[in-house]
């Protein structure tokens, strides 16, 4: 009887048994990659619709945080500010400028800008401002050097991973209470680390939550 296949293709279980492995890893580690936060969300920019440059305003101008996200110590989020608080300068500031119409219109009308978010965690994650800078973690820990950017984007993955190895060892992200705002500070200002357990103005120990229920509610 003549054969069905060639010789040639008793060779392929053995390649299979070699190389398949491999071939597995490597897909493995293609999703593992290519499929996480930190390829699909670090760098995300989206165009807002008013071209507001946080360069200029916390950077070159030297703006607190607080000014415009007022509730972030007292509340779960950052509060977007209203028109309003745009308007307390912009009243006197580049009234005319054409790429602050939807400034003043929101501020005339009541009606909201529709800015794109850039930071986004699922639903079923729990997260809150105002325990972590009261522990001291800075803004720049998670969204990197806003100041500098006159284009706001995804700076960290922030996904589940990426929180709990801050969880599990927050030490590095910590700093003075009063200086979580300050994009520039730098560990070592004093010649030294910064160790948060010989700050005197801390009230309390920093033990953040490792199990399920801290994020998940």
């Amino acid at each position: 009887m003549p054969a069905i296949f060639p010789r040639w293709t008793n060779n392929i279980p053995l390649a299979v048994a070699v190389l398949g492995p491999f071939a597995l890893a490597g897909l493995v580690g293609f999703v593992w990659y290519y499929f996480s936060p930190k390829y699909t969300d670090v760098g995300y920019r989206p165009i807002q619709p008013v071209p507001f440059s946080h360069k200029l305003h916390a950077g070159d101008m030297g703006m607190d945080c607080r000014y415009c996200h007022n509730t972030v110590e007292r509340a779960a989020v950052a509060a977007v500010p209203p028109a309003a608080t745009c308007m307390n300068c912009h009243s006197l500031v580049k009234t005319d400028s054409p790429r602050l119409k939807l400034v003043r219109d929101s501020f005339e009308t009541g009606e909201t800008i529709p800015w794109v978010r850039v930071h986004q965690l699922p639903d079923f994650a729990f997260f809150d401002h105002r325990p972590h800078l009261a522990a001291g973690v800075g803004c720049s820990s998670c969204h990197g050097r806003i100041d500098q950017m006159t284009i706001v984007e995804m700076d960290q993955p922030l996904s589940m991973g990426w929180c709990l190895e801050c969880h599990r060892n927050p030490e590095p992200n910590l700093r003075p209470v009063d200086q979580i705002t300050n994009m520039a500070w730098d560990p070592a200002t004093d010649g030294k680390a910064y160790d948060a357990a010989k700050d005197p103005k801390r009230k309390r120990d920093v033990n953040p939550p490792e199990h399920c229920s801290g994020c998940h509610r």
